[in-house]
């Protein structure tokens, strides 16, 4: 993809667009506690230790862009993905790498949303 460098990525400032554009759908594999601290609005939430169970909530027909905190759990995940016939790719360096792109991000419950 664009701007990697990494075959079956993408960079967050190219992932912000294409999500922001509706071209994409990003999948958070963080953990709850993660995604409560700060998260894209435009996400969706399935845990990567929830994935197997859940694969049935994944869009179908729509590219997955998937994203964890600095890369490496999501791109599992990713890999795992395209194994199964999803059009899957890995957000390189994650939540972190979206908000220093300038990706929105919020938090659940009070305080100020961080990526930590």
């Amino acid at each position: 993809m664009a701007g990697t460098g990494e075959p079956n990525a993408v960079a967050a400032k190219d992932a912000i667009a294409e999500v922001s554009a509706e071209r994409a759908v990003l999948l958070d594999v963080r953990e709850q506690h993660e995604w409560d601290l700060g998260h894209s609005p435009l996400a969706t939430l399935i845990p990567m230790s929830q994935l197997q169970a859940r694969i049935d909530e994944l869009p179908t027909g729509h590219r997955l862009l998937v994203v964890c905190h600095s890369g490496q759990r999501s791109a599992r995940v990713q890999a795992a993905l395209v194994d199964i016939g999803y059009d899957a790719v890995n957000v390189t360096g994650g939540m972190v790498a979206w908000q220093l792109a300038g990706g929105e991000i919020v938090a659940e419950g009070s305080g100020p949303a961080r990526v930590d």
